[in-house]
């Protein structure tokens, strides 16, 4: 069991060393300097606040409040080029993470979650 803690101890210092985890870092430090985004944060999670509000006493579906969510989330991200950055890094660590876990997962079940068991019709996973 050591041996399979050290590993994924290594493991996390490549990713925390990686090219894509110091550009969320460095696209995190811009975001949480710049006055602009700070404000449109600021706005978003007031607005998510009354949506909530707003859910709870029935005033809108769960979908509507989805979709009201994701518009101004998409607004916001459209008025600030340091949360476009951040949430842009946000998303290759994001996959890289996920990829990472489908091959762990992987090599534990013998399964992939894309895995569609026709071999002819995939680039390799074995």
């Amino acid at each position: 069991m050591t041996e399979i803690i050290e590993k994924t101890r290594e493991l996390g210092e490549m990713i925390r060393d990686s090219a894509e985890m110091k550009k969320l870092k460095e696209a995190e430090a811009n975001q949480a300097q710049d006055e602009n985004a700070k404000t449109l944060m600021m706005e978003f999670n007031m607005n998510r606040m009354n949506l909530g509000r707003d859910l709870q006493s029935g005033k809108l579906t769960e979908e509507e409040a989805i979709k009201r969510n994701n518009e101004a989330f998409e607004n916001m991200v459209a008025k600030s080029d340091a949360i476009r950055e951040y949430v842009e890094a946000k998303k290759e660590l994001d996959r890289i993470v996920t990829e990472v876990n489908e091959v762990l997962n992987f090599y534990i079940t013998g399964h992939s979650s894309g895995c569609s068991h026709d071999c002819s019709s995939c680039g390799g996973c074995h």
